[in-house]
């Protein structure tokens, strides 16, 4: 069984992102990347597939400019097997995205396909979904847990009202949550080890896909300060505060 997972580059989650001064875009110079954390879930998913014999090649793919190889050579170091890189630059948006990996899964035929239910960047939470209306794919999103049967997949995603179990008949279409596994540190021997394991380039055209920007950005700001609190001395003055300044009661 083959599985495609898919990783995007995005400001480490340690980081404290900060916008630009002249309010154009997020200051990004000297600023440390990484594979977008629910991507690591998904990569880790895969790897444990392996490992356990239910699959038997990993296949990592990132879209974005020539940087994005680096993310992919630390997919390759926790244990994928090949690297996929579409070169398009810019922010390709969700909709773009999706159809450039439908081409990957065209060209790949992966079994199984996994990626983080959202990137930290753009919190728009879509391409999963996206790509499984363009491929026709079963879908299970969110997911917890995942359990590989006979032609099958059984995912149980986390929902508002607790959880629910879904079976996918392959090729499926996964999703990642934060409480699926707890991804891996990369060893340094696997590391130099990525060094060597093969990496193909494609460009949007090669899959026969025109990338086109809908969303123009404007500005970015960081959000309000909050305003220092205050320390009253009876109920009777916190009810006060709360009804003639606060105004919520």
């Amino acid at each position: 069984m083959k599985v495609l997972v898919a990783v995007k580059r995005v400001v480490d989650y340690n980081v404290k992102v900060r916008a630009k001064s002249d309010g154009s875009d997020v200051e990004l110079n000297n600023v440390k990347m990484a594979i977008n954390p629910f991507c690591e879930i998904a990569v880790e998913e895969a790897v444990r597939l392996k490992e356990a014999g239910t699959a038997s090649e990993v296949v990592v793919a990132s879209i974005g400019d020539k940087s994005c190889q680096e993310q992919i050579r630390t997919a390759l170091a926790l244990g994928a097997d090949r690297g996929v890189h579409v070169e398009a630059e810019g922010r390709p948006e969700p909709l773009e995205v999706a159809k450039l990996l439908k081409g990957v899964i065209t060209a790949e035929s992966p079994d199984l396909v996994i990626l983080g239910k959202q990137s930290i960047d753009g919190d728009n939470n879509q391409t999963g979904q996206m790509l499984g209306a363009l491929t026709g794919m079963g879908q299970g999103t969110f997911a917890s847990e995942v359990n590989v049967g006979d032609g099958t997949v059984q995912v149980i995603r986390e929902v508002d009202g607790g959880l629910q179990t879904v079976e996918l008949t392959l090729p499926a279409i996964v999703t990642t949550d934060l409480r699926l596994n707890e991804p891996r540190y990369a060893s340094l021997p696997n590391i130099m080890k990525a060094k060597k394991k093969p990496l193909e380039t494609f460009s949007p055209s090669d899959l026969g896909v025109e990338v086109q920007s809908h969303v123009t950005l404007v500005s970015v700001k960081p959000p309000a300060e909050r305003s220092a609190g205050i320390k009253v001395e009876s109920v009777e003055q916190l009810v006060d505060k709360l009804k003639n300044e606060a105004k919520v009661i």
